[in-house]
């Protein structure tokens, strides 16, 4: 019997919609970044994480080149296809993950100022998280207390509008806070209404110098020590009325459709986080991309019974499940940030498979790795133990995996799994 004859397809005279090379300017900012990464801040990673303090000095290199501020940030979200943010966290988290989130800490706290205030509040107050080149500052965006966590409709900090100055007053306590005590700009996620949970709650700026706010005790983490992490206290901490995201006006509306039942926009905690989680994935493949390189150069390098260790299959395999899982996690980050970018709604929790995918294959591929350095691997002359630690986090902050599940079964089902 016969083969039927290949069928030939014509080549398209245009390009296709359907796109994956990236372009120049995606390519040469990733270049660029990737630069900066290997040359600044890989070498110092391994002393800033030993000292558990914020690397000033690198995010001061980051400010000058213009790669740390409110225009570089603006400039890599301007992509109208959304890949350039999560491709520049992905080399920066290649290079290292702790001063990364010290350079790149700063943009969620810009991110809640974009998702929730107006024109004017994101032009007073993004750049101010940032500072200059010549005085580098940061900012933090504070969501979770120590009794709520993955469920912030619970959150207990309270913010009360005092009519005869025009001023609110905030009161409580901040948890995990990144930058948090040692930041320019605080954005601090609050209720005003309490009985509305989460539809109650408003954020709001708090200036630099503020009087009422205090940090807390720093945490000694696992892993990230090079980003700085605390507590703050919030203690009749007064701040002018224009400091509530999105301004007064629209929170009435707002509350006032909550307590008619009728449906609202997301609470502020909320938009802030789906606008980030994508990046946030990007930041977990940077680590997994940065164990999986060094294994495999690794594996072609270290001899046992008289051949390297890459000859055989129960390594060899590992790595390319490494490069499978790494590359297939990449995809839903890029396809997570494009949809957010081009305004293509999450119908099934998109932005939360990407995170989810990204931070547990970060703290698989870390393990993989250092099972194929062996003892070196759980040794600190070799830096896949801290890229494990590093990752870990990556299935906890922003939503941990099992909060990403439920995100996902809910919106896949369209049932309100408990």
């Amino acid at each position: 019997m016969s083969a039927e004859p290949a069928i030939e397809l014509p080549v398209p005279d245009e390009p296709v919609p359907f796109n994956l090379d990236l372009s120049d300017d995606q390519r040469d900012i990733r270049d660029w970044v990737h630069g900066f990464a290997a040359d600044v801040v890989r070498p110092a990673a391994s002393e800033w994480d030993e000292k558990e303090e914020t690397p000033w000095p690198i995010i001061g290199e980051a400010a000058k080149i213009g790669l740390y501020g409110f225009e570089a940030l603006a400039q890599f979200y301007a992509d109208p296809s959304g890949l350039t943010l999560p491709i520049v966290n992905e080399e920066l988290f290649w290079g290292d993950a702790g001063i990364g989130m010290a350079i790149m800490g700063s943009s969620l706290a810009a991110a809640g100022i974009f998702s929730s205030g107006t024109p004017e509040q994101m032009g007073e107050w993004i750049p101010q998280c940032f500072g200059t080149p010549d005085d580098p500052k940061v900012g933090a965006f504070c969501v979770s207390e120590p009794d709520a966590g993955s469920d912030v409709s619970s959150l207990r900090t309270r913010a009360v509008y005092d009519e005869a100055k025009d001023e609110w007053v905030l009161n409580g306590q901040k948890a995990w806070a990144t930058n948090g005590g040692i930041a320019s700009v605080h954005v601090v996620v609050a209720s005003v209404d309490r009985e509305l949970g989460s539809r109650g709650q408003a954020a709001f700026v708090i200036p630099p110098g503020t009087k009422g706010l205090e940090m807390g005790t720093k945490v000694k983490k696992h892993g990230l020590r090079a980003s700085h992490t605390a507590d703050i206290f919030l203690d009749d901490c007064r701040v002018p009325g224009s400091c509530l995201l999105g301004g007064k006006e629209k929170l009435d509306e707002r509350m006032a459709r909550a307590r008619e039942g009728r449906s609202g926009k997301r609470q502020a905690a909320m938009q802030t986080f789906e606008a980030s989680r994508p990046t946030v994935g990007a930041q977990a493949i940077g680590i997994a991309r940065a164990a999986y390189e060094y294994a495999l150069e690794y594996a072609k390098e270290r001899s046992q019974f008289g051949r390297p260790i890459i000859h055989n299959q129960a390594i060899a395999f590992a790595l390319a499940d490494m490069k499978l899982e790494i590359d297939a996690a990449r995809l839903l980050v890029w396809r997570a940030s494009w949809m957010g970018r081009t305004g293509k709604p999450f119908t099934n929790a998109e932005g939360s498979m990407s995170k989810l995918k990204a931070g547990e294959v970060a703290v698989w591929a870390t393990e993989r790795a250092i099972q194929i350095l062996g003892g070196n691997g759980y040794t600190r002359e070799f830096p896949v133990e801290r890229w494990h630690r590093d990752a870990k986090i990556y299935t906890i902050f922003e939503g941990t995996s099992e909060i990403q599940r439920l995100v996902i079964s809910r919106a896949i089902s369209g049932v309100q799994i408990p």
